[in-house]
C-alpha cells in the first residue's frame, strides 16, 4: 500500500506543476494541442487525488454493515478515475481539435514556449513512470524474473493493484501525448498550416480514450467480483491435490476483495473414514497449501468444505 502511494504522491506533485506550465504556454501560444494538453494534466492531478482518497478509504476496518472491510474502495475510486479520463480529458481535447480544425482555426503564437514547456513536462512525466514502473517490478524481481516483454506484460494482466496499473497508464499516455503535441506544434511551425496542431489535439482525445476504456474495462472486472487467475487455481488445485486424504477437488470459488485480499472457498472431496480430529488437521493442510500459492491470503479468508466421498458419488 506504501509503495503505491509513493507513486500516486510523485504523480500528483508533477501534474500539478506540469499543469499549471502548459496552462501559462497554452494561454501566450494557444496552441489547440497545448490546450488538450492542459487538460489531461489538470485532469490527471485531479485523478491522483482520488486515488489517494481510495487508498485510505479502503484501510478502513470491517464494520456489520461491511464485513469484509472496504478493500473495494479501491476499485472503486480507480474506475472514477478511468471515466474521468475518458469524460474530461478525452472529449476536452476532441472538442478542442475539432474546434481548431473546422470552427475557428487560429495562429500559434510565441511557438518557443510549448517546446520549453513540453520539454520540461516530458521530464517530469517520465520521473513519475519511472517511480510507478519501479514499484510496479518489484513483484517481477521478488519471483527471480527477468525484467522482459513478457514478464512485464504478464504481470500487468495478472496485478490487481487498480491504484499503480492506473499511475502506469496515465504516466504512459502523458507521455504519448507530449509526443503527439510536440510532432503537431512543430508541423505547424514548419508549414504555418495549423491543421496539423488541431490534429494533434484530436489525436490526444483518441488516445486518452483508448486509455480509459482498457482502465475501466480492468476495474470493472474487479468491482463485479474478479478472482483469481487460472494459473494460480490450477496450482492450488494441484497442491491440495497432493494430500493424501483428498480424493478431488470439487470446486474452487475465488473473489478478490482488495489488491492484497482475496476469498477462497474450497469443496473437496475427502477419503473415506477420517475421524474429526484428522478432518480439522486436514482443513489446515490445505489452508496451508492455499498460502504456498498465494502468499498473501489470510487464513480468515479460507473457507473448506469437506465431503465424504460417498456423498459426493
Amino acid at each position: 500500500m506504501g509503495k503505491s502511494k509513493k507513486a500516486v504522491y510523485a504523480a500528483l506533485f508533477g501534474n500539478l506543476a506540469i499543469a499549471i506550465a502548459k496552462l501559462i504556454a497554452a494561454i501566450f501560444t494557444g496552441s489547440s494541442a497545448m490546450w488538450a494538453e492542459t487538460y489531461h494534466s489538470f485532469s490527471d492531478t485531479m485523478n491522483q487525488v482520488l486515488l489517494l482518497i481510495g487508498i485510505k478509504s479502503s484501510t478502513r476496518p470491517a464494520t456489520e454493515t461491511h464485513p469484509f472491510g472496504y478493500g473495494k474502495e479501491q476499485f472503486f475510486w480507480s474506475f472514477l478515475v478511468s471515466t474521468m479520463i475518458f469524460g474530461i480529458s478525452g472529449v476536452l481535447s476532441l472538442q478542442q481539435g475539432l474546434d481548431g480544425l473546422f470552427f475557428n482555426p487560429h495562429q500559434i503564437e510565441n511557438i518557443d514556449i510549448n517546446y520549453i514547456i513540453l520539454g520540461i513536462s516530458a521530464i517530469f512525466e517520465f520521473n513519475a513512470l519511472r517511480i510507478a514502473f519501479k514499484v510496479f517490478s518489484r513483484n517481477i524481481e521478488a519471483r527471480g524474473q527477468k525484467l522482459t516483454f513478457k514478464t512485464i506484460l504478464d504481470e500487468f494482466q495478472a496485478s490487481k493493484d487498480p491504484t499503480i496499473l492506473t499511475v502506469l497508464v496515465e504516466d504512459s499516455a502523458a507521455l504519448l501525448g507530449i509526443i503527439i503535441a510536440t510532432i503537431g506544434i512543430s508541423l505547424t511551425h514548419l508549414t504555418g498550416n495549423v491543421m496539423y496542431d488541431a490534429i494533434s489535439s484530436l489525436m490526444i482525445g483518441i488516445v486518452l480514450m483508448g486509455f480509459a476504456f482498457f482502465l475501466a474495462r480492468e476495474n470493472k472486472g474487479l468491482l463485479i467480483g474478479e478472482g483469481i487467475s487460472k494459473k494460480d487455481s490450477r496450482e492450488i488445485i494441484k497442491s491440495i491435490l497432493t494430500l493424501p486424504e483428498v480424493n478431488k477437488v470439487l470446486s474452487i470459488r475465488t473473489m478478490y476483495l482488495g489488491p492484497e485480499d482475496v476469498i477462497v472457498a474450497i469443496e473437496v472431496s475427502m477419503a473415506d473414514n477420517l475421524v474429526t480430529d484428522n478432518i480439522e488437521i486436514l482443513i489446515s493442510k490445505i489452508e496451508q497449501q492455499v498460502v504456498e500459492v498465494l502468499p498473501y491470503v489470510n487464513r480468515s479468508r479460507i473457507y473448506v468444505e469437506l465431503k465424504d466421498d460417498k456423498m459426493v458419488k
